[in-house]
């Protein structure tokens, strides 16, 4: 029986593996374990990226609704809590573009919210 060496494979995995790599400075773009160690932390820190965005975006928005609703002579919490007891669902993210795009509509928001938390 004839030996098998996988050649073709091994060598398109290795390829594949430097092609992700591409970009990288020194050593990290063309040798191949630098590459894989190097692809595999940037893959995993993107990951955990993504995951950290969404919070990152939260903040964001509960910072600008905050400052909006700070103008208004209100605190967050009771803007939100009013909010609630109003029976308003819309989620941070409408209510931070609210606050940033459309100031009106956000003002009679911050009324619909002082009226619910008396």
């Amino acid at each position: 029986m004839s030996r098998v060496k996988k050649a073709p494979a091994s060598r398109k995995r290795r390829k594949k593996r430097i092609k992700l790599a591409k970009g990288y400075s020194g050593g990290r773009s063309n040798l191949y374990r630098s590459a894989t160690q190097a692809v595999d932390r940037a893959g995993r820190d993107a990951y955990v990226a993504r995951r950290k965005k969404k919070g990152d975006f939260r903040s964001l928005w509960i910072t600008r609704i905050g400052a909006g609703a700070e103008k208004h002579g209100i605190s967050y919490s009771k803007f939100i809590a009013g909010l609630k007891k109003a029976g308003v669902s819309l989620d941070r993210k409408i209510l931070a573009d609210l606050a940033v795009l459309h100031k009106g509509v956000f003002t009679e928001l911050v009324k619909v919210a002082k009226k619910g938390s008396v």
